[in-house]
């Protein structure tokens, strides 16, 4: 059984609600009360904390897989839910908390997030999810031997196959836009993995940035005119304001291809999607190794999916509106997630 408090830190303050699963009583990472119950057959009662950056599908969805995980392990534990809003101050103050409570280990979605756990703690063990390059974002020592407190599961985006997906779709394109915010370390990567793709195949990318979500409109607004097609990448920033952006872009009729599922949903044209619950999952099923069978995270690789794994997903009603025919991708079994 589990206890689930829900937490959300706004930049203003605290807005807690408290959601429960089964018939017992409410509980946070600081034991201030007992879950009700049995749990694995050691009787023992976990705590974890979650530190999520923001609120979007890609990372509620890495979420879920993770507390699905654990349901089905059958371990009982009392779970704290934290959103930091995309608020860096917020990230490191949720996560002070956490471990000032005592969590036996604590899940961080986001590369931020992590970074923040990470910087509070450095014995108890912690999960991170939604990452793209653990090492290179300066987690761990090395994404096949972490060697400290962290691992996890990666979503290192197929940069390529997205790349590829968007020469296929907009095969007149010349220059393609690269819309992230500079603040995310992941999207960096990803960003240079683009460009060195678009390069190979003869195409101009130019990077169009915002430092935060107020800026947002402005420059989608400037790449009108100036790109034929938009990429962005698994950016949490511009995943949180998809609907915005395609709001415009698809006024203009620019084509965007994006870094995962929810963007499309939300009004992008079409991407080669990491499944972010199960990402979520994966790291629930390593977060459970550590709790029940004592395995050590700097002893953990840090799990990736491979580009076989993902998802091939557009939006017809995106690609009506623009004009673009993705009658290819339904015969390669492309998913429409328009009406999702």
């Amino acid at each position: 059984m589990a206890t689930i408090i829900d937490r959300r830190m706004f930049a203003k303050g605290f807005a807690a609600t408290a959601v429960a699963t089964g018939a017992i009583a409410l509980a946070g990472c600081s034991g201030e009360e007992a879950p009700a119950g049995s749990g694995a057959a050691s009787g023992t009662s976990y705590k974890i904390g979650v530190l999520q950056l923001t609120e979007h599908s890609a990372l509620d969805a890495a979420n879920a897989g993770f507390v699905k995980a654990l349901d089905d392990s059958g371990i009982t534990y009392e779970i704290e839910q934290q959103n930091a809003q995309n608020d860096q101050s917020a990230c490191q103050t949720i996560a002070q908390t956490l471990v000032n409570d005592g969590c036996d280990l604590i899940l961080a979605i986001a590369t931020p997030a992590a970074q923040a756990v990470a910087g509070a703690t450095s014995d108890i063990p912690i999960i991170g999810t939604a990452i793209t390059d653990f090492a290179a974002s300066d987690l761990v020592a090395d994404n096949d031997a972490p060697g400290g407190n962290l691992t996890g599961t990666s979503d290192m985006n197929p940069v390529a196959d997205q790349i590829d997906l968007l020469q296929k779709l907009v095969p007149e394109a010349k220059t393609v836009g690269l819309l992230y915010c500079t603040a995310e370390s992941n999207s960096d990567i990803q960003i240079a993995m683009a460009k060195e793709e678009l390069e190979a195949i003869g195409l101009t990318g130019v990077e169009f940035t915002v430092s935060s979500s107020n800026e947002i409109q402005s420059v989608v607004e400037s790449m009108v005119g100036q790109v034929d097609a938009i990429y962005t990448p698994t950016d949490n920033t511009i995943a949180a304001a998809m609907t915005q952006v395609a709001s415009i872009a698809n006024e203009a009729k620019v084509p965007t291809i994006c870094g995962e599922v929810g963007m499309v949903e939300n009004g992008g044209l079409a991407s080669v999607s990491i499944n972010y619950e199960e990402l979520g999952y994966r790291a629930g099923e390593m977060a459970v190794e550590i709790l029940t069978e004592g395995a050590d995270p700097a002893e953990m690789p840090v799990e990736t999916m491979s580009a076989a794994e993902c998802d091939l997903v557009f939006n017809q009603v995106t690609a009506d509106e623009i004009g673009v025919d993705v009658s290819a991708l339904v015969d390669e079994g492309g998913e429409d997630v328009s009406a999702a």
